[in-house]
């Protein structure tokens, strides 16, 4: 996992969110450390690829996801 890319981790992330948040923590994990190599603050996720991309979807997210230890944006 140490060799990810952002956006391998980022697509990790969206497969896990559509098989139920299947290994979830481990795939943030995964974005964490690619963030950390690549020198980025925030993860930037396309709202059309989540299973609720409605505003209390991407709330509920960006929290989870921040107490990970994650900052989360979403693209327009």
């Amino acid at each position: 996992m140490s060799d990810l890319t952002l956006n391998q981790a980022i697509d990790n992330i969206y497969t896990s969110i559509k098989n139920d948040n299947e290994e979830l923590d481990i795939h943030i994990a995964g974005l964490k450390a690619a963030m950390a190599r690549e020198g980025v603050k925030e993860a930037v996720f396309e709202p059309a690829k989540l299973a609720q991309s409605n505003r209390q979807g991407r709330k509920i997210m960006q929290s989870y996801f921040r107490k990970k230890g994650v900052a989360v944006t979403f693209s327009a």
